[in-house]
């Protein structure tokens, strides 16, 4: 099967020079992508001047990671498509682990482990449990000594592109950030398609070097995942009991934030709220 490997860059240039080097040596021969989200910085004369051998694709305007990523599928050649964020680095035999798994035809993705570095230790990620508790998608980090997992990370995951294309990639509703992977492999796992996650797999994410957390505010990030998981909800459940359960907490979860300061939970709702009929939109589409 040819592999297309995605990059999604906005004003990475630096971290593009610090790890984009292992990726394209773990990559081979196949395809590696750069798509770059409307840069300000020099990420295009770094990419054409010192990475001759990375395509490059450049959005017209800012998009914001699911929107650029989407491009970034249109445009490759593989039938398998690796999302790698710019602050990751692959061990070199990552593609070999994860491309068997994709002569199941059932499987729609497949999480690489992540070692994610962060402050002096390494904590393993990649592989995801979630439940419906009080009517919230509630996930974790777990196990990775199971196969099975709820989500495929976008930072560091594999994606068969003709699944990609049938569920409408990702959906731009939760730019710029966060739970549109989620999003994703839950429409995914809905549909009958399978995910897997292969330990073996290997993949050393720089979280704190990333964009988002140098960006953004602790508070900016929280209102913004607030917003997002109240969007997934309200978009995806059909289940009359869970968004029954739904209805009754989110008062509770309102007032207990407001007495607990939490103001960005309390924004984050309403952020959410103010794009309802955009997410209602979004659900027709789908039910």
């Amino acid at each position: 099967m040819k592999v297309s490997v995605i990059i999604p860059n906005w004003n990475g240039a630096e971290l593009l020079r610090k790890h984009l080097p292992a990726t394209t040596a773990a990559s081979g021969t196949s395809e590696v992508i750069v798509v770059d989200d409307a840069s300000t910085d020099d990420s295009i004369e770094l990419l054409h001047r010192e990475f001759p051998g990375v395509r490059v694709i450049e959005t017209d305007r800012h998009e914001g990671f699911a929107g650029t990523v989407n491009f970034g599928v249109s445009k490759a050649v593989g039938e398998i498509v690796v999302l790698l964020n710019t602050d990751c680095e692959p061990e070199k035999n990552f593609l070999q682990k994860i491309v068997p798994h994709f002569d199941e035809s059932d499987v729609f993705a497949v999480g690489c482990m992540d070692k994610s570095m962060e402050g002096n230790r390494v904590v393993l990620r990649g592989r995801g449990v979630a439940q419906w508790r009080h009517g919230f998608f509630v996930h974790r980090r777990g196990d990775v000594d199971a196969t099975e997992t709820a989500w495929v990370s976008g930072g560091s995951g594999a994606f068969r592109k003709s699944m990609w294309e049938q569920l409408g990639g990702m959906d731009p509703l939760f730019n710029p950030f966060y739970w549109e992977d989620i999003d994703l492999s839950y429409r995914a796992a809905q549909a009958g398609y399978r995910l897997v996650f292969e330990k073996r797999s290997i993949v050393r994410h720089f979280h704190e070097e990333g964009k988002i957390m140098r960006k953004y505010s602790k508070w900016r990030i929280r209102t913004v995942a607030t917003r997002n998981q109240f969007q997934f909800i309200w978009k995806n459940v059909s289940n009359p009991g869970i968004m029954l359960s739904h209805m009754f907490w989110t008062p509770i979860m309102l007032l207990k934030a407001v007495f607990t300061l939490d103001s960005a939970f309390v924004f984050g709702y309403f952020a959410a709220l103010l794009r309802l009929p955009l997410i209602l939109a979004r659900r027709t589409s789908l039910h």
